[in-house]
């Protein structure tokens, strides 16, 4: 590890993978401390990600200390394509990234991590993807010395944190009516619904999988969700999240058969579905499965102070039933001053992949149907546009 002092702060980076998992414990007091942390910056769910995707060598964890306590923490790993980066751990399968502040020190978690991150991005540009709205790294990227960007990124859709009965009374009468009908249904089926305590996180992970499969079953699945180390971090993560209380595996039952499951992270926030199976009958029992889905979550949710329940990534015309509200993520670029011919570099770069992206839109209008031809391109010609 290399410390860098300020006065009583001390920022120390972090690069392996022992020391990480060391941290736990004061990590999971930080991430409770800090108001815009999301369940995608637990240690639970970053520790698990590593094990699966890190490349040794590559882990870059700024850690800022005020009389030895933990404040502030930046979860970074270094890349090296299609240039010498500073990226988010967590990867494509993370939905949100953000830095961990202390609620009751921000001001001094941003300056130290500050400085950290001017020290250890000697000869990368920092590239933060999927930064929310309201993130702490903001914060950072407001007080940065440097060269500096921002882009759009991913757009979330998001509904108030309360139950059910009243996002249903948020809607249009006829809409509405629609809505109470649909779970009307599922309860004249007797759909039952219960939660995986932690020794059964691993099966009810497996079903899930197992249905997600079998629902996008050739429809352009993406790959990534049935590979084992998919699996296993969602097994590992969710054990750990599970108990903590801030996860939930819930399987669904139709005549004792387990005919859907989903996955649901919580922070102190914001809650959010992550990830779901259904088997392709309930279509045929006309079950609405998002509004089954949905009803179960929106229990979670409900009562989190200035709370949203997001319905994650991606603007589906399933999401948009509920009069969710667009939220606009971030894409934070930062560099030394040095270096800011690499940073407009980079974004010369991120121009050229948006550009392809749209081309293939354009021609694959379908949703599904273009992210699974982006899915299918060989590695080397996403480098060559610019999207590895």
């Amino acid at each position: 590890m290399n410390s860098y002092r300020r006065g009583r702060l001390t920022v120390t980076l972090c690069r392996d993978l022992p020391d990480f998992a060391d941290l736990a414990a004061e990590w999971d007091a930080l991430h409770r401390s800090c108001p815009t942390a999301t369940p995608f910056q637990s240690h639970a769910w970053l520790h698990s990600w590593w094990l699966s995707y890190g490349t040794p060598g590559r882990l870059r964890v700024l850690l800022a200390r005020r009389d030895g306590r933990l404040i502030g923490a930046a979860p970074l790993m270094l890349a090296h394509r299609p240039m010498p980066l500073l990226v988010p751990m967590g990867g494509a399968i993370s939905d949100f990234f953000d830095i961990l502040v202390d609620g009751d020190d921000t001001l001094a978690a941003v300056t130290a991590l500050g400085q950290g991150l001017q020290r250890a991005a000697v000869h990368t540009v920092v590239d933060l993807r999927e930064v929310r709205p309201d993130a702490s790294a903001h914060l950072l990227f407001e007080e940065w010395s440097g060269a500096r960007s921002s882009r759009t990124d991913s757009t979330c859709m998001e509904l108030p944190a309360e139950p059910i009965d009243a996002l249903i009374g948020r809607m249009a009468g006829s809409r509405a009516q629609r809505a109470r009908a649909k779970l009307r249904r599922v309860d004249a089926l007797g759909i039952e619904c219960r939660t995986a305590p932690v020794h059964r996180v691993a099966g009810a992970v497996g079903t899930l999988l197992r249905l997600h499969e079998l629902q996008w079953a050739g429809r352009g699945v993406n790959p990534e969700h049935l590979r084992p180390r998919f699996c296993a971090h969602l097994v590992r993560s969710a054990r750990r999240m599970v108990r903590d209380g801030e996860a939930s595996v819930r399987e669904f039952l139709l005549d004792g058969e387990v005919v859907a499951a989903d996955l649901s992270f919580r922070s102190a926030r914001l809650t959010g579905g992550y990830l779901y199976g259904a088997d392709p009958r309930l279509r045929e029992r006309k079950v609405d499965v998002s509004s089954m889905l949905l009803r179960e979550i929106a229990r979670e949710a409900d009562g989190l102070d200035r709370g949203v329940l997001s319905l994650l990534r991606g603007s589906e015309q399933y999401k948009n039933h509920w009069g969710p509200v667009p939220v606009v993520n971030q894409r934070l670029l930062l560099a030394r001053s040095s270096l800011e011919p690499m940073l407009r570099l980079r974004e010369t770069q991120l121009a050229v992949r948006e550009r392809a992206a749209e081309t293939v839109r354009s021609r694959f209008p379908s949703a599904r149907d273009w992210r699974g031809r982006l899915n299918g391109l060989p590695a080397a010609g996403l480098a060559a546009l610019g999207l590895s």
